[in-house]
């Protein structure tokens, strides 16, 4: 069991809210931060994790987040998971309004939370140890591919700092991770991404054979955390074995040939 505090973003649903269960169900302390207070008080109910109602898109809401945690003691680990997708759109066709808000959740925020945090976990270091800060971000931020225009190029600019950051804090015992997931069942990515319209939400995992769920992606990044702290897992792209690029999904049963 570990003693070890970790804070994440988005806890709310999909991969944050399965990141807290495995996170305490490994004995780690955990701080869940959303928007939503209804979902993160059934999470804290559930695992029992501290939570924290927070929009990362808000500086004064980051700032109190950051002013709570200094009252809780060290904090190890920030998991950088809030994020959304709004649109599959072309660069032409696509509301510029949704680039914004895009931006502001998937990089801007991401920077709004790692620069209010950083002092904290510097503080946590002890010798033999790591702080680490590990951001969530999407195969779209590693490959383009037609439509979601604005979300690729948020996922770009979002994996683009991470590489920043490492640099930036080379020299110091932080760890800068990186999990980029491909295609995730989950209850409200897809959703959200379609304004709402569950038929087309659903018919983005249309006979996949075995998408990946929010779980696994939970373990990926469990499993970064808990390395030996002079392990850097720079950059985990975790997709499941039916989706061979964005933009390659085989559809049926995968069978040898």
């Amino acid at each position: 069991m570990t003693s070890r505090r970790a804070i994440v973003t988005g806890a709310s649903s999909g991969i944050g809210a399965a990141t807290v269960r495995l996170l305490r169900s490994h004995g780690w302390h955990v701080v869940g931060v959303a928007r939503r207070a209804d979902r993160l008080t059934t999470l804290a109910r559930e695992t029992g994790a501290d939570i924290f109602v927070a929009d990362v898109t808000k500086q004064s809401d980051v700032d109190a987040l950051r002013d709570y945690l200094m009252t809780l003691g060290p904090i190890h680990a920030l998991v950088n998971n809030a994020g959304a997708a709004l649109g599959l759109a072309s660069v032409e066709d696509s509301d510029a309004d949704d680039w914004i808000r895009m931006y502001d959740v998937n990089v801007i925020g991401v920077k709004r939370v790692t620069s209010a945090l950083l002092p904290l976990l510097r503080a946590s270091v002890t010798p033999g140890t790591s702080a680490d800060i590990l951001t969530v971000t999407s195969i779209a931020g590693h490959l383009a591919y037609e439509g979601g225009s604005g979300y690729i190029a948020a996922k770009h600019a979002a994996a683009s700092m991470v590489a920043v950051l490492r640099l930036e804090l080379a020299g110091e015992p932080i760890r800068v991770l990186e999990v980029a997931p491909g295609m995730v069942k989950t209850d409200e990515f897809s959703l959200v991404r379609f304004g709402g319209d569950q038929i087309k939400a659903d018919a983005v995992y249309d006979n996949v054979s075995n998408p990946l769920y929010a779980e696994d992606v939970a373990e990926a990044i469990v499993h970064a955390l808990e390395l030996p702290f002079y392990v850097n897992l720079d950059l985990v792209t975790i997709k499941p074995v039916a989706q061979a690029a964005p933009h390659k999904v085989i559809r049926g049963e995968l069978k040898p040939r």
